[in-house]
Parts: C-alpha cells; sequence; structure tokens
C-alpha cells in the first residue's frame, strides 16, 4: 500500500528566478511563469497547495507578440459605471503599462481561486532592466520561447 506524502514547510524550498522578456513571446513566456509559480516543475508538486517559486520579470516592455496581434489584440476594462468600459489595444498598453500585459496572461493561466491569488503575488514584474529584490539573490532562468523555424 502506498501513502500519500504532503510536502511540509521545510521540504519546500522555495528560489527566486530572474527572466529577461526581451523579444521573448508573450504566450510562451506567461506558460512557463505560471507552471514556475504553480511549483509542476518540482518533484514536490501538490494540487492544493503552494509549492512554486517567486518569479521576477525584468525588460516587460521589450515582450512581443506574433502576427498582427499587436494591432489588433484588445484589452478591456471596465470602470462599473454605465458607459465605463474602455479598450486599449497591444501596442498602446505595452507604451502605457508594460508590466500589466505580462501580468494579466499569467493570471489567466493560473487557478482561479483563493490559490491563483496567493500564486499571483509571488510574481514581480518591471518595465525595465532594474528590479529591488536584489537581496534575493534571484537566479537567472533563461526560457527559450521563440520557435526554432522564427529568428
Amino acid at each position: 500500500m502506498t501513502k500519500t506524502i504532503t510536502p511540509s514547510p521545510e521540504i519546500l524550498d522555495q528560489k527566486w528566478y530572474l527572466i529577461d522578456a526581451t523579444d521573448q513571446r508573450l504566450g510562451r513566456l506567461a506558460c512557463e511563469v505560471a507552471k514556475i509559480l504553480r511549483g509542476k516543475n518540482k518533484p514536490t508538486y501538490t494540487p492544493h497547495m503552494d509549492t512554486g517559486d517567486f518569479v521576477i520579470i525584468i525588460n516587460a516592455d521589450k515582450v512581443v507578440v506574433t502576427g498582427r496581434k499587436s494591432t489588433q489584440k484588445l484589452y478591456r476594462r471596465h470602470s462599473g459605471r454605465p458607459g465605463g468600459m474602455k479598450i486599449e489595444t497591444f501596442d498602446k498598453l505595452q507604451q502605457r503599462i508594460p508590466e500589466r500585459i505580462i501580468e494579466k496572461a499569467i493570471k489567466g493561466m493560473l487557478p482561479k481561486n483563493a490559490l491563483g491569488r496567493q500564486l499571483f503575488t509571488k510574481l514581480k514584474v518591471y518595465p525595465g532592466p532594474n528590479h529591488p529584490h536584489q537581496a534575493q539573490k534571484p537566479e537567472e532562468l533563461t526560457l527559450n520561447t521563440i520557435p526554432n523555424g522564427d529568428k
């Protein structure tokens, strides 16, 4: 008979990862980061627990999308008032608040419950190359989000 082992806080080793989003594809980057936040890249993964790591993303203003998504992809938000719908394209939002694009893509790939909200707090996104998390000694992680055919 096998026994189920639930990871205890002593077993969980939460690391900090630093990811440079320069010239990375938005969806592929978001997918990999969501896996790291969730802890699916570890053998101690447990679906109902926070077993993931912290992720710092820098250069969020340099993330790219393929095709005509930069002009056709729309981001909507609503103020809650009548007529309060605001719609922006990818290009305009990238000029205004580039970190929101990555945050929204990753948040959509996390669970829609209290665990997902807790996991989302472990994501830190910055538009430029500077971040205030030097004390955590983040480990630099290189992701290859560009398919073999594209350059």
